[in-house]
């Protein structure tokens, strides 16, 4: 299934979806199947895993709806299948109280694994906005992030983007929280 034809969003709402996309392996095979369906054996030699854990990872995201098989060919009799994403996106429920964000948790394993001789933007800004305004900050960076992903190109490296707008914690209720 082209790109083009892929449903926008991807939500995630049972346990099994969310057991599934909590698992850092299974997250970067998603990464792998992004911009083109893949078969186990290209989706272990991306990620330097045996094909007998590539293959139950996929299972597990298929499972779970995340990612399906968009088409087959016979190969010395073996029917090869070739795996892609359900959604040109996934969102996940609110983590809740207290919960740990799995995308966040996921983005900066990324961060870290990336080579540290690569090219980096990674910044934190501490800001002061009305509600209004953080409403607007939140609206153009999703709309940037929607703009770039439009102009992604699957023959060129990927890059990942991650960004995150709240409200942290008062000051009082942080110091609490990690006591």
């Amino acid at each position: 299934m082209p790109a083009d034809e892929l449903p926008e969003t991807f939500h995630v709402t049972t346990d099994e979806q969310l057991r599934a996309v909590s698992s850092l392996t299974r997250h970067r095979i998603m990464a792998v199947l992004r911009f083109e369906p893949a078969t186990i054996t290209q989706i272990a030699e991306r990620m330097g895993l045996a094909k007998g854990s590539s293959s139950y990872h996929v299972r597990l995201l298929e499972r779970a709806g995340l990612v399906k098989v968009v088409r087959t060919r016979k190969v010395r009799g073996v029917t090869e299948r070739y795996y892609a994403m359900a959604a040109r996106s996934i969102e996940m429920p609110d983590p809740g109280e207290g919960a740990p964000d799995v995308l966040m948790r996921h983005a900066v394993a990324d961060l870290e694994a990336s080579p540290v001789d690569g090219e980096r933007h990674v910044r934190m800004a501490h800001l002061r906005l009305t509600d209004e305004q953080f409403a607007e900050l939140g609206a153009r960076l999703e709309a940037l992030a929607d703009e770039y992903r439009e102009l992604s190109d699957p023959s060129l490296p990927d890059v990942s983007l991650t960004f995150a707008l709240f409200r942290p914690a008062p000051r009082g209720q942080a110091e609490e929280d990690s006591e």
